[in-house]
């Protein structure tokens, strides 16, 4: 049994770094703008882009947007939801030119846009290197809770894919222990590789190179969304 408290519409953490340059600035002020995902119910995921996609992803928290800004280059027909309260990250993914006609954006708490989404509506999700939070008494901050599980397995399509990857041996248990609790998804681990090695379209980050220089090894999660008749 659980005693974490909702982490709904609770962002812990700075919201900006160091001053923007002015064409970060006039980004924020003009691209995001046409690009934030409003308050609105939505009823339909694929109506947040300019043009018709294939499928819909989400990446939440997405640091400076090196994974979001690769996985759109590789995948033309997929539409991005990116959610990032740091305003410094989302600055340094406006400027590296993503495709506006496919990107959707939610400069807040992905908490309170989860519950928001259609169900079924997203067809792959990511969290990749979440702030750890290792302070027992800060966990409960942590993005990965029950809750938050709860929340994406329904906007999940049956057979979607969420992969997690993080640096802390501690964060890595605890969201393997979350997910799988929530009886909605299957780990698609077999052997120790599987979880050691990144996935084949990784581009890696600046915070796993930040690991790696520091001796931390990573870990990549990847689970499968159950259809909702089959027991766990």
């Amino acid at each position: 049994m659980t005693t974490e408290q909702p982490r709904a519409g609770s962002f812990y953490g700075r919201r900006k770094g160091h001053r923007l340059r002015e064409q970060q600035s006039r980004l924020m002020e003009e691209t995001l703008p046409r690009l934030r995902i409003g308050a609105d119910v939505i009823n339909d995921a694929g109506a947040l882009f300019a043009r018709p996609v294939a499928q819909v992803w989400l990446e939440i928290g997405f640091g400076g947007g090196e994974h979001l800004l690769h996985q759109m280059q590789l995948n033309p027909d997929v539409g991005f939801i990116g959610c990032e309260p740091f305003i410094n990250g989302m600055a340094k993914l406006l400027a590296g030119e993503p495709d506006l006609q496919r990107l959707a954006l939610h400069d807040a708490d992905a908490t309170e846009l989860l519950p928001r989404l259609p169900a079924a509506s997203l067809d792959r999700a990511f969290i990749l290197y979440p702030d750890p939070w290792p302070k027992r008494r800060q966990r409960k901050r942590r993005i990965v809770s029950p809750e938050t599980v709860s929340n994406l397995a329904r906007a999940l399509k049956p057979g979607a894919v969420f992969r997690f990857a993080t640096d802390i041996d501690d964060y890595a248990a605890w969201t393997l222990a979350r997910v799988m609790a929530s009886g909605q998804f299957d780990w698609t681990a077999e052997r120790a590789d599987d979880w050691r090695q990144p996935w084949a379209d990784w581009p890696g980050t600046r915070y796993e190179q930040k690991a790696f220089r520091e001796g931390r090894t990573p870990s990549y999660l990847t689970f499968v969304r159950r259809a909702p008749d089959r027991p766990a």
